[in-house]
């Protein structure tokens, strides 16, 4: 089982919101966990809210407490501001086993506790409270076990006031990867405390974002990783907020946002649309006990996306049964995933399972995914049933023993990025068929057979990330290529989204821009442009020189610069990198670069 990174150096702080109220952030310098949307690897924060007891007596009350990853430095400063004997009320927006691990030590602290959650979050703390995770049977277990603490629960829209004068409203904010999601929106100050909603997983002391583009890559990461599969339901939050008056947004990870939250709200419903346009889609069905599953199914969708199809996540526990069924009937493919729980699949599981048995189409791919503390009985079932059922498969079954590490993060990103670019080619071909086999009308247009003209010098672009046995490398050819200023020296390349190396190269990621020269081109052009098949090292077994800091160059090369990305900006289905020359070398004076020359705007 993987473990996640040290204790030592995450540390909770205090910052004054406005008197009476603070904000208790944990911070966390490096990668918290594996999940897939800590891939910046920026560190990240972990956003609680505190309303103060006043002069009246009222019971303090605590938004959003962080998991129990923070539990040591967060108890440590809540007790510095809340008396043990004081009555406490905890908002819980969101409800996960780390989550629960916190709150239990914190109803042992405090035990006039009282939680306050959804009902959907209601019924998981619940589930949630008794059970013990898996690979944890050897611990001791206590001789008095914490009891549930009493729970208010949220059914609908509510507002209170608080003694301080401070008024909370409460809106229950279900989606599919937090069913039990609830938002606090306090109307005097206007500011929104908005959970899982508008996040960014970085590290800093300042409370609000400097500036609007200061952290809007770290927002749409976040948003690519776990808002794009459930698109619909997160516009429908997205319009209710909409409607209050907010001030200022402050998320459960991250720096809040003060001056630019409308902005941020017409991202979200940008980066929505986008998903809403795409003319494939793939149906993700699963349930998750202790997250492990989910993080499976954030994966999967992250390269599936990246492809240009669209993701419809499902959490089988609480989606209503005609949800489901439009999703079996409308999706291209479809996956399935679920953990192994006392040897079975969990029944909501079981019971979408066989909804696809006699729902689905015979004729679109599925996969089967899960993890296991022990035997993972769960995925035989599913890949048994749906064998026996006569469906095909997309890929292999996935079986994941807790939860799954970096290197298996990314292979499970390029085999939904592998899924969705065959169910683009194979809706390519059904086309071409259609219209008789001939050209397509973009190949034939004048205007496309011009931009086909525009040539580029051909390139390797390599990029290697981490140290050890936990780096990992990438590897494109690349065409797309100019330079783009003088001062500083600095050039653009352009990368398709579902490239494998498109992970390596956010802002601030460093790679080697490798010019090819002419009549030397074909050996790189074979290494790289053959097909790996997920998770494979583009670099393995090759001869490379290093650059002063690391990163891979080829040796074969006319000239090699290393530079680090600078700027990224979305062209439809590329990312357009702006990256600073930080060094380079010329390898041969003599050779002349290789240029790539097409007949159509239309394809590489």
């Amino acid at each position: 089982m993987t473990t996640s990174p040290s204790a030592s150096d995450r540390r909770v702080i205090t910052l004054p919101v406005e008197p009476g109220l603070l904000c208790l952030r944990g911070l966390s310098p490096r990668r918290l966990r594996f999940e897939v949307e800590y891939g910046l690897e920026r560190g990240t924060t972990a956003n609680s809210f505190l309303f103060q007891q006043d002069a009246s007596g009222g019971a303090p009350v605590l938004v959003h407490p962080p998991g129990a990853s923070f539990a040591t430095p967060f108890l440590e400063q809540l007790a510095l501001l809340v008396p043990a004997d004081a009555p406490l009320k905890v908002v819980v927006g969101h409800v996960n086993p780390n989550r629960v691990a916190l709150l239990k030590q914190l109803a042992t602290g405090w035990p006039e506790t009282v939680l306050v959650a959804s009902n959907p979050g209601a019924q998981v703390l619940a589930e949630l409270w008794e059970q013990q995770r898996p690979g944890q049977a050897s611990e001791a277990t206590p001789a008095d076990p914490v009891p549930l603490p009493t729970i208010e629960v949220v059914k609908q829209e509510t507002s209170r006031t608080l003694a301080d004068g401070h008024v909370l409203t409460l809106l229950p904010t279900p989606t599919p990867r937090w069913p039990g999601g609830l938002i606090a929106f306090e109307s005097t100050t206007g500011l929104l405390m908005s959970g899982k909603f508008f996040a960014a997983h970085l590290c800093t002391e300042d409370f609000a974002e400097a500036n609007r583009t200061s952290t809007e890559e770290d927002r749409r990461y976040y948003f690519d990783c776990l808002m794009a599969p459930m698109a619909r339901q997160v516009e429908t939050v997205v319009d209710r907020l909409d409607e209050l008056p907010i001030r200022t947004i402050a998320p459960g990870h991250g720096p809040a946002i003060a001056q630019s939250w409308r902005s941020l709200l017409a991202d979200y419903r940008r980066w929505g649309e986008s998903q809403e346009r795409a003319s494939l889609s793939v149906a993700l069905l699963y349930a998750s006990a202790y997250g492990n599953t989910a993080a499976i199914a954030d994966a999967l969708s992250q390269g599936v996306a990246r492809s240009g199809v669209r993701v419809e996540s499902i959490n089988c526990e609480f989606a209503p049964a005609e949800q489901l069924l439009e999703a079996i009937h409308s999706c291209d493919a479809l996956l399935i995933g679920s953990p192994t729980l006392g040897g079975h699949a969990p029944t909501p599981i079981v019971s979408a399972l066989g909804t696809v048995l006699a729902e689905g189409d015979r004729a679109k791919p599925v996969g089967v995914f899960g993890s296991f503390g022990w035997s993972g009985e769960a995925i035989d079932l599913l890949e048994g049933k749906l064998r026996d059922g006569g469906f095909q498969f997309a890929f292999d079954p996935i079986r994941i023993k807790f939860s799954p590490d970096l290197a298996t993060l990314r292979t499970l990103e390029e085999t939904g990025t592998a899924l969705g670019r065959r169910l683009r080619s194979q809706h390519r071909q059904a086309q071409r068929r259609s219209t008789g086999g001939g050209l397509s009308e973009s190949r034939t247009n004048p205007a496309i057979q011009a931009l086909g003209r525009v040539v580029g010098a051909l390139c390797v672009v390599l990029a290697r990330k981490g140290d050890g046995p936990e780096a990992i490398g990438g590897a494109m050819v690349a065409s797309w290529v100019s330079q783009a200023s003088f001062s500083p020296p600095g050039f653009t390349v352009a990368v398709a989204k579902d490239r494998a190396i498109e992970s390596l190269l956010h802002v601030g990621d460093a790679f080697t821009l490798n010019v090819l020269a002419a009549g030397k081109e074909s050996g790189p052009m074979k290494q790289f442009l053959q097909p790996f098949p997920p998770g494979a090292d583009r670099l393995a077994g090759l001869e490379l020189e290093a650059t002063p800091s690391g990163q891979p160059l080829l040796q074969e090369a006319l000239a090699w610069l290393e530079a680090r990305v600078s700027q990224r900006m979305e062209c439809g289905d590329h990312w357009l990198l702006y990256a600073e020359a930080l060094s380079g070398d010329l390898l041969d004076p003599a050779a002349t670069t290789a240029v790539h020359q097409r007949r159509s705007g239309a394809s590489y």
